[in-house]
This record gives C-alpha cells, sequence and structure tokens, in this order.
C-alpha cells in the first residue's frame, strides 16, 4: 500500500512538472544571438528608426505641399485677365506651396513666347518634385538592405553552429548551438520586419507624390491653356 502510494504521488507530480513553461523576452532572445546578433539587431533597430523618421517626414510636408485653395486658379485667372500681375504674384506669395511657386515661375515670363514660358514651368516643377522626393531613396535603400543584413547575421548564425559543433568533440553543447540559431533566426526576422516596413513606407510615399505632381501638371496646364485664349 505504501509503495502504491509513492508511485500516485508521483504521477501527481508529473503533470505539475511538463505544464512549465519557459517564457523569452524580446531582450534576452536578441541577448541570447551573442555579439554579433545584438549588434546585427542594433544596426538594424537603426535602420528603422530613420525609415520611420524619414516617413512621417516626408509624409507631412507632401501633406503641407498638396494643400491649395480650389478657388486659387480662377484668383489667378481673374487678375492675369485684368493685367493685374502684381496682384497675381502676390496670391502666389500668400500661398507658398509647389502649385503656386510654378504659378508664379510662369507670370514672371507673361510677355515671352508661350514655349519659353512653359519651358520655365517644367524647370521649375524638376526642382518641385526633387524636393518632395527628398529622402525618399533612403526608404527604398533600407528596404532592400534590411534584409540583407538580416541574412548575414542568419550566416553568421550557422556558422558559429558548425564551429561548435565541429569542436564539440562528440559532445555537443545544446546551449552553444542554440546561440548561434538564435542570431540565424532572430536577424531575419528583425531583417524581413525593417524591410517590408520601410518598403511600404516608400510606396505610400510615392503614391502620394505622385498625386502632388499631378496636382502640378493639372494646374499648370490651366494656366498655360489660359494665356493661349484669344483675347
Amino acid at each position: 500500500m505504501i509503495l502504491q502510494s509513492n508511485i500516485q504521488d508521483g504521477a501527481e507530480l508529473l503533470p505539475s512538472e511538463e505544464s512549465v513553461e519557459k517564457t523569452l523576452s524580446i531582450i534576452e532572445l536578441v541577448s541570447s544571438g551573442g555579439t554579433a546578433g545584438v549588434i546585427i539587431v542594433g544596426l538594424l533597430f537603426v535602420l528603422m528608426v530613420v525609415a520611420i523618421y524619414i516617413y512621417f517626414e516626408r509624409l507631412f510636408a507632401i501633406k503641407a505641399a498638396s494643400k491649395i485653395d480650389s478657388n486659387f486658379m480662377n484668383q489667378i485667372k481673374d487678375h492675369v485677365s485684368n493685367g493685374k500681375i502684381d496682384s497675381a504674384q502676390m496670391l502666389c506669395a500668400q500661398v507658398n506651396s509647389p502649385v503656386s511657386r510654378l504659378i508664379d515661375k510662369g507670370i514672371t515670363r507673361i510677355g515671352k513666347p508661350l514655349e519659353d514660358i512653359n519651358t520655365a514651368i517644367e524647370n521649375a516643377g524638376r526642382l518641385e518634385v526633387y524636393g518632395l522626393e527628398k529622402n525618399v531613396s533612403v526608404l527604398a535603400t533600407i528596404s532592400g538592405v534590411a534584409p540583407m543584413i538580416g541574412f548575414l547575421g542568419t550566416v553568421i548564425g550557422m556558422i558559429l553552429s558548425i564551429f561548435e559543433i565541429a569542436n564539440s568533440g562528440g559532445q555537443i553543447d545544446i546551449k552553444l548551438l542554440a546561440d548561434g540559431l538564435y542570431t540565424a533566426m532572430t536577424t531575419t526576422v528583425g531583417g524581413l520586419i525593417v524591410g517590408i516596413v520601410a518598403y511600404m513606407a516608400y510606396n505610400h510615399l510615392v503614391v502620394k507624390t505622385d498625386k502632388v505632381v499631378y496636382q502640378m501638371e493639372a494646374n499648370s496646364l490651366e494656366f498655360l491653356d489660359h494665356l493661349n485664349e484669344p483675347i
């Protein structure tokens, strides 16, 4: 009876031991990858911060550039038709947007051939687009480089694991082997996350920029058409 009681006590203890689950925080996961893993994850974190900063800085700048009064072009055409060039230029200065700067460039060329006015507006437009796309190419670079850095960590982690196996002398230390695998997996996931975020941010900014460019082109054509109208 005593033996049977001990067996039952042992059976009751087993489920409680098996139910214990090991948890691992992000910090512990990164630190478990060793020095190489920490360096690579740190670099990926810096790239993520840079990508997020560029995204929001450009997003606010593009949104500000796209805001323009719907009545702006009507006022410009009225001023130009009535010969109030100074008033038209003053209105452009007050609005101070890419569209208004293009129109202002065209207004300063009034009296010259229409082709010269169009060329001046196109040149000014290129500068405005360049300003809108400032640092956006960095996002494209990060979206491509981050996964490559993550894969570099994968290769380093596998090398560390193979090195431990080769020097184990027939007795593999699972702890040291796991460190290399942690480096491989953590850096891969980190690189892919940063790359995906940067890629999505880049494409969103490109779409927003294209809308502003279309707005500039539409208003410039409207202005040129107005100048080309017979008096």
